[in-house]
């Protein structure tokens, strides 16, 4: 369902980026395009039917847009995004899946092409949580919505659904951009700890350090690891998303854990805010 461990890895282009969101967000409107009931409920996301996600991603491209360009909205504390994803549902100027469809393939062909044109010094644009991150990189992070709610649709109408391994490390490195923003201050408060993750079947690798409940990916000075955390890079996207249940990975083999605090592992995934 998601392809094979990817076997290498190297530096992603900006055309790597636009070629995976153009390849991801076709196979997502072809999966949304051919289910019959568009109210369809999506398990993975309560309260939310097919149609009702389909309006979320096809707002995506016209927003990430904006923010490219210094404009649009974000929200300032990444606790806000559900509020603010609930309101642009409930104001969608249709609820007509052909419309929605032509709007995300439009808005996504207007955005790839201004990230393929922009200059040598990439804009930097600001995002949920109120990260600072690069505007082409940030199409990770787009790539991800079409990719983990086409697998939302997918176990709900119990279609298959295909991804690349390279597709899944882009997700990743666009994700970890904005990720010290989404730590839950209440569940990660006074916690100290330092995360050794490898993504099996390439070199990627990240040292997840927390110091008094804030985040730090790959500090420059870091402390010793308290648990290594080897698994399966689809799995570590899955519970990065809350899709998937680390306990389930671990005792799937998709994951494993040691080191002097390895009953840290399965409880990292709480330590963030919902995806």
């Amino acid at each position: 369902m998601w392809g094979d461990e990817p076997r290498v890895t190297g530096m992603f282009s900006r055309f790597d980026y636009t070629d995976a969101a153009l390849t991801t967000g076709e196979r997502f409107l072809k999966l949304v395009e051919g289910v019959d009931e568009p109210e369809t409920r999506l398990p993975d996301m309560p309260g939310w039917t097919l149609v009702d996600c389909l309006g979320h991603v096809a707002l995506a491209p016209a927003r990430f847009l904006a923010l490219a360009r210094g404009e649009g909205e974000w929200c300032r504390q990444a606790i806000d995004v559900p509020d603010f994803n609930a309101k642009q549902i409930a104001n969608l100027p249709t609820r007509d899946v052909s419309v929605l469809a032509r709007q995300l393939r439009e808005g996504l062909d207007i955005l790839v092409d201004t990230v393929s044109h922009f200059n040598a010094q990439v804009p930097k644009m600001r995002f949920d949580g109120d990260r600072l991150i690069r505007a082409d990189a940030a199409l990770g992070i787009l790539i991800g919505e079409f990719v983990v709610h086409g697998h939302d649709i997918a176990r709900a109408v119990g279609a298959r659904w295909w991804v690349e391994p390279d597709v899944v490390l882009m997700i990743i490195r666009g994700r970890q951009q904005v990720l010290p923003s989404w730590v839950d201050p209440t569940a990660a408060a006074g916690h100290d700890g330092t995360y050794d993750i490898r993504l099996r079947g390439c070199s990627e690798r990240y040292l997840y350090e927390f110091t008094d409940g804030e985040l730090t990916i790959n500090p420059d000075d870091p402390r010793r690891a308290e648990v290594h955390v080897s698994v399966d890079p689809a799995a570590a996207l899955l519970i990065g998303y809350g899709r998937l249940s680390p306990t389930w990975a671990a005792l799937t083999g998709r994951a494993f854990a040691w080191g002097s605090k390895p009953w840290l592992a399965p409880r990292l995934a709480q330590k963030f805010l919902p995806a």
